[in-house]
Formats: structure tokens, sequence, C-alpha cells
């Protein structure tokens, strides 16, 4: 059996969201982010940097949430949420992928400066406003690209939308999804979806966004 090192609410959901959509059984090992237990030195053997996922899969441990995503979707074409070599839609499969890194890297930025500082207040206005513009923008790229297609590509689900959906769900503590009314829409086809509803059920509870939204400081009211 697989196992997968997991923060509840963390990007490590996408792998156990994917893992969901594909069927595969996975034992699932719980971190707090706040513990210290992913800087123990058995759990750095396996992921170096001390970070979730961490994947334990045909004999080896993959750390990275995209690289973890192209393995299974390689290995296991026979689940249909990969897209390979040659097939029309490769090309966009792989900048989905990586897109969905340019965009969590902005919402990680904002955890880091409202929620895992000690003293949220001592984070720079002006750098919080710069970070929030900048994942505004990437999510009008991704409204743009989308459009009224049901998934990112145009064929259908896909392990693109484990990685780029995920984010939908963090990003909205700091940018409102109210202009963008066609990702409001994809959101809750995800939600929908079996394997959505069962990772979440195997999640755990997320314990570090205490409010519904964080507005850049000055800006409230």
């Amino acid at each position: 059996m697989l196992t997968l090192y997991h923060v509840p609410f963390s990007r490590s959901f996408r792998t156990l969201w994917l893992l969901q959509e594909m069927g595969i059984e996975t034992q699932i090992v719980l971190h707090d982010i706040r513990s210290g237990s992913m800087r123990d030195p058995e759990f750095l053997a396996k992921s170096p940097v001390g970070r979730v996922p961490a994947l334990e899969i045909d004999g080896r441990v993959l750390f990275e949430s995209g690289a973890i995503t192209e393995y299974l979707t390689e290995t296991r074409p026979d689940a249909g949420m990969g897209r390979a070599v040659g097939h029309p839609e490769r090309a966009d499969f792989l900048q989905w992928l990586h897109f969905a890194e340019t965009m969590a890297t902005q919402i990680e930025q904002l955890n880091l400066s409202h929620i895992f500082l000690r003293d949220p207040s001592q984070a720079s206005p002006i750098v919080l406003k710069i970070v929030t513009a900048r994942l505004k923008g990437t999510l009008a790229a991704m409204s743009s690209m989308l459009g009224e297609q049901e998934y990112l590509l145009p064929s259908g689900f896909s392990a693109a939308d484990t990685m780029m959906g995920f984010n939908l769900f963090a990003a909205p503590y700091y940018v409102k999804l109210d202009p963008f009314p066609n990702l409001q829409r994809y959101k809750e086809r995800l939600e929908a979806r079996e394997g959505y509803q069962l990772a979440r059920m195997k999640d755990g509870a997320q314990d570090f966004y205490t409010k519904d939204f964080y507005p850049i400081p000055g800006t409230e009211g």
C-alpha cells in the first residue's frame, strides 16, 4: 500500500485528492505544520526539505506534488488522469501542472505573512498588496483560459484539475472570487465530485485559517 505524509488543507491535498480520483488505496500519516514533526530526522529522510506531500510509492519516496502527479499519471495511465506524450492536450496538461505552483507560491507568501508570522502586524502592507495583486492576476489568467469549459482540459477532468483546483480552495482567503463567476462555477463542480468528497473526508481538520477572509492591512471596512 502507498503511504502519504499529509498536512490537512495543505498542498498535499492535491495528492490525496488525485489518489481518490484514481481509486488507489492509501495509508495516510497526518502531520501538524506547527508541531515540528516534519523536522524530525526520520521524516527528513523521506522529504529532505521537511515538507508535504511525501508519498512512499514503488519502493521510493517522492516529495513534490507536481512530480508526484506526473509520476502517478504516467505509471498508472489506465486511470485516465494524465495526458501521455503525443496526446494533443499534453502541452496544456503540463502547463497547468506548473502554473499551479506559480499561483500556489503567491498563496504561500500570503499564508506566511498573515498566519505564520508570530506577529502578523509586522508584515509589510506594501508587500502584501503586491503579492495579493499577483495572486489576483493568476486567478484572472486562469479564468480567461478556462472560459466556459467544464474542466481545464477540453476532453474532461484530469490531474491538472487536482493541481489547480486545490488553489481555488485556498486563494479565496485572500482574493474574493466574485469577479470570476466561471471560477466559482468550476469550484462548485469540483466540490461535487465523489473523489473530492472522499478526499475531504480523509483530509482532517485544518487549523491555521481562523478567519474567512484576510484583507490587506488598512483596507478593512
